[in-house]
């Protein structure tokens, strides 16, 4: 390869994010793809171990998972991109161990779980998010519509697990369903929820992500002003949600999802983590005589990957409303990750020049 080495951000230890390089292999594999990230989004498993909530995921991490660039070279087998091509990035899979045969490619134990947690042979935790040019494999890639900015494009992995939560929901067209929190991951569940057909509405209390919410086009409720249940109640005509999507997790949302079900066969989606880890007291009988189902959702295979793709490129899922306007360039790293943890910021992008 021309290109030798890369610049890339990572994260030394907590509140310290720093820039180093590292070498480049020298020659391309046959299935692999080097790619210039032209930026990367900062997600919250990301700022959340900047603020030191995360210490169990190690250091150095150089971490990123939401970002997207273009195709500079390809190996000698690869027919799935080319040279020019906008992509954005999914998780790596083996195909051969268990979990890939039975279609849960998140769960991949020989790949996407090592990139997380083996360290590289210069010590480094992560998947290299923040480098200004990375090589990886074909199948991880997927087109992207060039009409989307990188910080739109970078979007296809959280839409991806929330494709893959929507789908274990079984969310059926027509159906109610509460999305409660309307900050990133909160308003990308409602906009794919819509997109499947069902009937949104969303609770927040924080003005700003209300105000986000209304502007999609949600029904909204301020929960720092309305009693929530009572609401869903009149909003439902009584007979309360289909389903529950928690795109926020503490103790108050957790224990309050079953007071927003319909009687028999309400669904609850449990997609957001908190940390320090949230916990809830419910009554095991209501579980059982209601038929309640509790649904945990974490990542996302290939399908929903390509599913999430489409939805980006054809508009279906409009991201722009969780894009801060402001950006940061990698120099600049530091100051991204203190903007990103801001209580009420929406994805905040760091931009890498060649």
């Amino acid at each position: 390869m021309k290109i030798k080495s890369t610049r890339f951000g990572y994260l030394a230890k907590a509140h310290d994010a720093e820039v180093g390089e590292r070498a480049l292999p020298e020659t391309l594999g046959e299935h692999e793809v080097l790619i210039h990230m032209q930026g990367q989004n900062l997600c919250t498993t990301d700022y959340q171990q900047w603020m030191g909530l995360r210490e169990h995921q190690g250091y150095p991490m150089a971490g990123g998972h939401e970002g997207a660039g273009v195709v500079l070279e390809v190996g000698s087998l690869v027919d799935n991109v080319a040279p020019g091509d906008f992509i954005a990035c999914g998780y790596d899979a083996c195909g051969v161990c268990e979990a890939c045969r039975e279609g849960r490619t998140q769960e991949c134990t020989s790949q996407h779980n090592a990139a997380m947690n083996k360290r590289t042979e210069d010590g480094y935790l992560g998947m290299f998010g923040f480098a200004q040019y990375r090589v990886v494999k074909d199948s991880t890639l997927y087109k992207m519509n060039p009409k989307l900015t990188p910080a739109e494009a970078g979007f296809l992995e959280p839409v991806a697990t929330v494709v893959s939560g929507i789908h274990q929901l079984r969310l059926q067209p027509h159906e109610t369903v509460v999305v409660v929190g309307a900050g990133t991951m909160g308003l990308a569940n409602a906009q794919v929820a819509r997109a499947f057909g069902g009937r949104v509405i969303v609770s927040e209390l924080m003005e700003k992500k209300l105000q986000a919410a209304k502007d999609a086009g949600f029904e909204t409720i301020d929960s720092g002003k309305e009693d929530v249940v009572e609401r869903v109640k009149e909003l439902t005509d009584g007979k309360m949600a289909d389903c529950v999507i928690l795109a926020v997790s503490n103790k108050v949302v957790l224990d309050q999802a079953v007071d927003l079900i319909k009687h028999l066969r309400g669904r609850i989606l449990v997609f957001a983590a908190g940390y320090p880890a949230p916990h809830t007291d419910f009554d095991a009988n209501l579980i059982h005589y209601r038929r309640i189902e509790i649904i945990g959702t974490f990542g996302a295979n290939t399908c929903d990957f390509q599913e999430a793709a489409k939805l980006l490129n054809i508009g279906a899922v409009d991201v722009k409303p969780m894009c801060e306007p402001k950006q940061f360039d990698l120099d600049h790293l530091q100051e991204a990750y203190e903007a990103a943890s801001t209580p009420g910021m929406y994805r905040v992008h760091v931009t890498i020049p060649e």
